[in-house]
């Protein structure tokens, strides 16, 4: 479609208006055609249909909830789990320093929205109705915001030019940007719109920044780091104990991999199956039925943290020959890696990348990685600075994780420098408030 959209454009007489044209043309032709796909494929695909099912009738339920309320409100829109947990930390600031202040939260995503829909942080969780004109007007009707804050890179742009016509003042947290990015592109006139409509972006990294700037993005903008730093202190801080899996782990050194995909436990598979004086816990990414019977299927040795946790409780003990833990619960992992020796955190070897290693890092252990990692700048500079490891495959991962094991001064350096890392780079949600209370977006 691309290519076609540029051979267009050769037989027009203003090139610049015809790319803006055409990228607004195909735009409107992605979140129109994007609810049909996924209506064809949600009989065959969970994730389609939570998706397809959870935005029926949307808006007329979104109005009949809010119905009569009148609060203020601050309305926060992630687009799945992992934006979400980088949120957080501003929606409990939020919660503390505003408490007549309603929250409504919105995710794109079923896998954020199906975990989070009944947590009692806010007070309205929906699925983001599909970017329209008329949709962006109705539910801003409905809703009403204050003040609306966007994590990470959300851009949607119907909902962004009314929230900003209607003069509501809109953040961009934790935002990061690379030069791959459509913005930066010789036909992204028609994206960087979008950045424009906000009233500040506070962004990641310096390179985020420079990058900006050289599209002349320069009057909204500032450095503010990433507020997942903040939150996974505050999990780290939170006193968790799991004895079913203090009891499988004993004195021995344990390797954790968290959100695995396939591919992540077949690089880490053959270590596990040969390695019996070794602990592993693996807490795959996907709890389908499908997935967790590859697990076991891949793990030779390995019984479900349910089964286990049913062993205990009636008294019986595992086969002698289990050495991994397969987690089959979501929840769990984010405490689990404090148990850790050495943590992999996978999808690496994904065309996404990889999962949150800071959930790791935060614990003062060090992190592997397949090497998938180039949109994830904490993973980068870790890796430069020695406290995390990329592998290209199962032989260079289990020669790192051999190295960590044997050679105790270059394990005790990755320890310090993961944790370190996470703690020196705290403060990006402080940053946030403090521009929010200085400009009084919200007032109590």
């Amino acid at each position: 479609m691309h290519s076609l959209f540029i051979y267009i454009c050769k037989f027009t007489d203003d090139n610049f208006i015809s790319l803006h044209f055409m990228h607004k043309f195909f735009y409107n032709v992605f979140i129109r055609l994007y609810p049909l796909a996924a209506a064809i494929i949600s009989p065959f695909n969970e994730k389609a249909r939570l998706w397809t099912n959870g935005r029926k009738t949307i808006l007329k339920n979104i109005e009949v909830a809010v119905a009569n309320d009148h609060s203020k409100k601050l309305w926060m829109h992630c687009s799945s789990l992992g934006e979400f947990e980088q949120g957080r930390p501003l929606l409990e600031k939020f919660k503390e320093l505003y408490p007549s202040y309603k929250i409504v939260l919105t995710f794109f995503s079923p896998s954020g929205y199906e975990v989070q829909k009944n947590n009692k942080l806010v007070d309205y969780i929906f699925y983001l109705p599909m970017d329209s004109s008329k949709n962006a007007k109705t539910f801003l009707d409905v809703i009403n915001p204050s003040l609306v804050v966007f994590v990470k890179y959300e851009f949607w742009y119907y909902f962004l030019r009314e929230i900003n016509r209607r003069n509501i003042p809109l953040l961009l947290v934790s935002a990061i940007f690379f030069e791959h990015f459509s913005f930066f592109k010789w036909y992204g006139s028609w994206y960087r719109e979008s950045l424009f409509l906000f009233t500040h972006i506070f962004l990641q990294t310096k390179h985020s920044e420079n990058l900006l700037r050289s599209i002349n993005v320069t009057k909204n903008i500032s450095v503010a780091g990433d507020t997942r730093f903040d939150r996974v202190l505050q999990l780290a801080a939170e006193p968790r104990s799991f004895p079913e899996i203090e009891k499988f782990i004993s004195n021995s050194k344990t390797i954790i991999a968290g959100s695995t995909w396939t591919e992540d436990d077949e690089v880490l598979d053959h270590f596990a199956n040969t390695h019996p004086e070794l602990k592993f816990i693996i807490a795959p990414h996907d709890l389908s039925k499908e997935r967790i019977k590859e697990c076991t299927t891949l793990f030779k040795h390995a019984v479900l943290y349910s089964d286990y946790v049913d062993m205990i409780s009636k008294q019986t003990s595992p086969d002698a020959s289990i050495n991994t833990l397969i987690i089959d619960n979501i929840g769990m992992l984010k405490f689990l890696y404090r148990y850790a020796t050495i943590c992999f955190v996978g999808g690496g070897f994904g065309n996404d990348g990889i999962h949150n290693i800071l959930e790791a890092a935060v614990y003062y252990k060090p992190v592997l990685f397949g090497p998938a990692y180039d949109k994830f700048s904490e993973a980068i500079d870790l890796v430069d600075k020695e406290g995390a490891f990329d592998v290209e495959d199962a032989i260079e991962l289990e020669e790192e994780l051999n190295d960590l094991l044997t050679d105790e001064m270059m394990y005790r350096e990755a320890c310090n420098i993961a944790g370190e890392y996470v703690k020196n780079n705290a403060g990006a949600t402080a940053t946030i408030m403090n521009y929010i209370q200085a400009n009084r977006l919200l007032i109590n």
